[in-house]
């Protein structure tokens, strides 16, 4: 009698109670292997991108092989026809026009391609103890000791005084050099070791170790700095004022990895949130025919600096967009935003066991267990926070099971120690629906974060399936 009366309870568990899945056990043998071939095309992707400027390149090439035409106001546009703009060559936009009249409303994927990173002070080169060394300041989020001795990058723009641009890129290729920022040895480190964590390093001393043979010249002061501009100048024809005019980024020299004797993680730098900004990507680039609704994949800019400047998503250019479409069909663009939906294609935080007290594990979200929805974000109280509504939510979830596409809910952190925003309070500024949906993370923000590349290849049909809805 007993094991009968838990049997039935065991079948009103499995119908009545909510139970996130590992998709380990729910992958057919199919999906699987869709999963590591969709994340072998990622990590490739993402070697190539680890900048906001190499991802909008990089993305703008992979659109136009898929037959998108750069778009320019007072085009004529037509049901199936594939757009991108180029937003100052940091941001894109990508859009395919649905069978549906425009008017009714476009189905929205939002992401960001900026990462936390070290950027170059305006007048970064200096000589000390006869070792040069770039200033920096740095850009987002960071735990400033975790960037120490370990090899560096150097990517970015130098726009010369005499107008022209050269692109830097060292530390990618195995024959080139890469540069590190130091630290104390345990010996000579008493002093350092009474800081706290967040002053371990401080950003101040966030210095770049780039060069220590001097130009060979008795007479000269700084020679080690005048050899290391000798070098540039020889190389780029830059000259140590052409800094002024640059944007030089420092970032982890880390090539993306299949990180577990299972290789079930993707290791990289730069996964938050270019792990969503290239599943949006791919996800508008692989529909083959025409959605109902009209697609649009936003790749912003400077979210992890508060999405401000005219290539963030607090700026307009997202906006004007609709409203140009809108106007090519003759109607208003604010009552084509009030009528669309958008998925905020940004990470949220995974459990990890070794941390696991930061997160309250009913409502976090878990590696493998698929994209996760996060219905509200924001900091102690929801402060920042879109909180999509219930009604879009339920669609969004219904839609994810419908198609079979593995998720879980989850929230950034327990309520009076987490928190963190997206791009979706601004996308919801603009009277659009709007929800979180990204892939979780261990070590975000950190110069190599984990992903799941289940979660990964789950984050791609959640955005494929959304856009393409018919």
């Amino acid at each position: 009698m007993a094991e009968s009366k838990k049997s039935v309870a065991n079948e009103l568990k499995e119908k009545l109670f909510y139970k996130r899945k590992n998709a380990g056990l729910t992958f057919k043998d199919e999906e699987i292997k869709a999963a590591d071939e969709y994340n072998e095309d990622y990590k490739e992707f993402l070697a190539n991108s680890k900048i906001e400027r190499e991802f909008a390149f990089n993305a703008m090439e992979r659109a136009k092989a898929k037959g998108f035409k750069e778009y320019t106001p007072g085009m004529k546009l037509q049901s199936g026809d594939k757009i991108f703009v180029n937003n100052r060559g940091k941001a894109v936009i990508l859009a395919i026009i649905g069978e549906e009249p425009v008017k009714e409303g476009v189905h929205i994927c939002a992401a960001h391609i900026d990462s936390p990173r070290l950027d170059l002070k305006q007048c970064p080169l200096y000589e000390d103890t006869e070792i040069a060394l770039f200033k920096t300041h740095y850009y987002g989020g960071i735990r400033k000791y975790q960037w120490a001795v370990i090899p560096l990058a150097l990517h970015g723009v130098v726009y010369r005084k005499d107008g022209s641009v050269v692109q830097v890129k060292i530390g990618e290729d195995e024959k080139d050099p890469v540069f590190c920022v130091t630290d104390l040895l345990p010996h000579l480190g008493q002093e350092q070791n009474k800081r706290s964590l967040p002053e371990g390093i401080k950003g101040e001393e966030l210095n770049v170790v780039v060069g220590s043979r001097p130009f060979r010249d008795d007479d000269a002061s700084e020679r080690v700095k005048l050899n290391i501009i000798k070098l540039l100048n020889e190389k780029y024809g830059i000259i140590e004022e052409d800094f002024l005019s640059a944007e030089l980024e420092v970032v982890p020299a880390f090539k993306p990895q299949d990180v577990g004797f299972d290789r079930s993680l993707v290791g990289a730098y730069g996964q938050d949130d270019k792990v969503c900004s290239f599943a949006c990507l791919r996800a508008i680039l692989d529909i083959d025919t025409v959605p109902k609704k009209t697609a649009v994949v936003c790749l912003a800019d400077k979210e992890e600096i508060g999405s401000e400047g005219n290539t963030g998503l607090k700026s307009s250019f997202l906006k004007y967009f609709i409203h140009d479409i809108a106007e090519e069909f003759g109607c208003k663009g604010r009552h084509v935003l009030s009528k669309s939906e958008c998925l905020s294609a940004d990470v949220t935080v995974a459990v990890d066991p070794t941390f696991a007290s930061v997160t309250e594990k009913r409502n976090a979200c878990y590696i493998n267990c698929g994209v996760g929805i996060c219905k509200y974000t924001g900091a102690r109280g929801k402060s920042g926070s879109n909180d999509a509504h219930a009604e879009f939510a339920g669609r969004i979830r219904s839609l994810m099971d419908k198609h079979g596409v593995s998720w879980q809910t989850g929230e950034l952190g327990r309520v009076d120690l987490g928190g963190g925003g997206t791009v979706a309070a601004f996308v919801a500024d603009l009277d659009i629906n709007t929800i979180d949906v990204g892939v979780p993370l261990l070590c975000m923000h950190a110069p190599f974060e984990l992903s799941s590349k289940f979660d990964n290849y789950s984050a791609y049909r959640c955005y494929n399936v959304f856009m393409s809805e018919k």
